[in-house]
């Protein structure tokens, strides 16, 4: 399927590695040009390079920096000629016990995973809705959908940016200039923060990293945690022309693991 975006420009945040990467992949395969950005300028740099090698024709710009601040913001939009597609990612914040979370690992958490989504957001739908097309892509968490207790920095801070984004989403003056607003949801994927959580664990509970990984892959009916890949895929379909009608909606992608009808 010709997904309708060659020659439109995207800005792909966290994109050195993992889901961000994976999703930067996808539309570069599709003739999309992307600014990258992520903290880590030498992998970045290295994933910019193979993006460049494998899609000649498509422009790749890399934007080191802590997207989380105004003047990576400041510096990433630069360098997007024009913001076509945005997507949004973050790294969630550390897994604990609210109990010893004082105000500024919330201010943290809230900023990363809400706050600075909302801001890219408001700097580009405007120039998206003049010319008529637009596509943002939340990445969240499942979690989400299924709150997980140890977990409740990223549960409160990507559920603020869910709820923000069912309002802004919804305006006619974004929705009926085909302007969608839409959050990705993954649930495991084989990505290196899953690997450094089950490292934890297995160090917590004296279990070999093997069997971590086996009796969580248990979980998921599919039998196997997600790709990169397959995640970068479904969030280029987001973009596409053809999803022009998808606009406020949470798109669980995890396997099956979440048990639940609605």
């Amino acid at each position: 399927m010709d997904l309708g975006i060659a020659g439109r420009w995207a800005l792909v945040c966290a994109a050195s590695k993992g889901l961000g990467k994976g999703c930067a992949q996808a539309l570069a395969a599709e003739g999309v040009n992307v600014v990258i950005t992520a903290r880590g300028e030498e992998t970045l740099n290295a994933t910019a390079a193979e993006l460049r090698a494998a899609y000649p024709t498509v422009q790749v710009v890399a934007i080191a920096g802590d997207i989380t601040t105004p003047a990576a913001r400041a510096a990433a939009l630069a360098a997007c000629p024009q913001v076509d597609i945005l997507v949004n990612n973050a790294g969630g914040p550390p897994p604990g016990d609210f109990r010893d979370w004082d105000r500024d690992a919330w201010i943290k958490a809230v900023d990363a995973n809400m706050l600075t989504p909302i801001e890219l957001i408001k700097a580009t739908v405007d120039g998206m809705a003049a010319r008529g097309f637009g596509r943002v892509v939340n990445i969240t968490s499942g979690a989400v959908k299924a709150p997980i207790d140890v977990l409740g920095l990223s549960n409160g801070a990507r559920s603020g940016l869910t709820g923000f984004i069912a309002g802004l989403a919804r305006q006619p003056r974004l929705a009926a200039a085909n302007v969608t607003v839409n959050n990705l949801l993954p649930g495991v994927f084989d990505t290196d923060r899953i690997r450094t959580t089950m490292q934890g664990l297995a160090a917590k509970s004296g279990q070999s990293i093997e069997a971590v990984l086996e009796k969580r892959r248990a979980t998921v009916p599919a039998g196997r945690f997600g790709t990169s890949a397959e995640f970068g895929a479904f969030c280029a379909f987001m973009c596409s022309a053809q999803a022009s009608y998808l606009t406020g909606q949470n798109i669980l992608l995890d396997g099956g693991a979440y048990p639940g009808t609605f």
